[in-house]
């Protein structure tokens, strides 16, 4: 009975393991408070390469006007480029878009299918004037292992419970 509950238990384990998500990691800054033209921009990033094609690049470009007070004006676009070191010539590109409708935090994914260096560049272009700024970024495959290792990770510690607790019914007989 008791070896039915155990196996019983390992499979749920390991078919939760399977079906949870978790994240990544926080975002981390790779450009505070740069002023640029009429405004002051901060560059976050979640770089996450991906094989795929997929876009694990993550950015959020927040920025203000650099006056108090100001408000960024309606049809100002945040453009994010980024290019690899290895190959300069390619640069990938993408329109950034406001995040739950805020203009002042702006976010943009590309697809980063390498490890290694990349050269960020965030351009914001509108009625107050442009500006452009650079930041540099390494990307890395997210190096959690898969979630189905889950279920042996946790192995050892259940088989110890298990016989721990058999041991604990033993004693409890005599």
């Amino acid at each position: 009975m008791m070896r039915m509950r155990a196996g019983a238990i390992a499979i749920a384990l390991a078919a939760a393991a399977v079906t949870a998500q978790a994240h990544d990691g926080p975002p981390f800054p790779i450009l505070s408070d740069r002023a640029a033209g009429p405004y002051v921009i901060s560059i976050w990033t979640d770089p996450d390469t991906t094989d795929d094609g997929s876009a694990g690049g993550q950015f959020w470009v927040k920025f203000h006007v650099a006056g108090k007070g100001a408000v960024i004006p309606d049809g100002t676009r945040v453009t994010v480029g980024i290019t690899p070191a290895r190959q300069p010539a390619v640069e990938r590109t993408a329109v950034a878009a406001p995040v739950r409708g805020d203009a002042t935090n702006q976010f943009a994914a590309l697809p980063m299918d390498h490890e290694g260096r990349f050269t960020v560049r965030v351009a914001i272009d509108g009625p107050l004037g442009a500006a452009a700024v650079d930041a540099a970024v390494d990307g890395t495959y997210d190096v959690r292992p898969p979630r189905s290792m889950l279920a042996l990770y946790l192995a050892p510690f259940l088989l110890v419970g298990l016989l721990w607790g058999r041991l604990l019914m033993r004693r409890r007989r005599i």
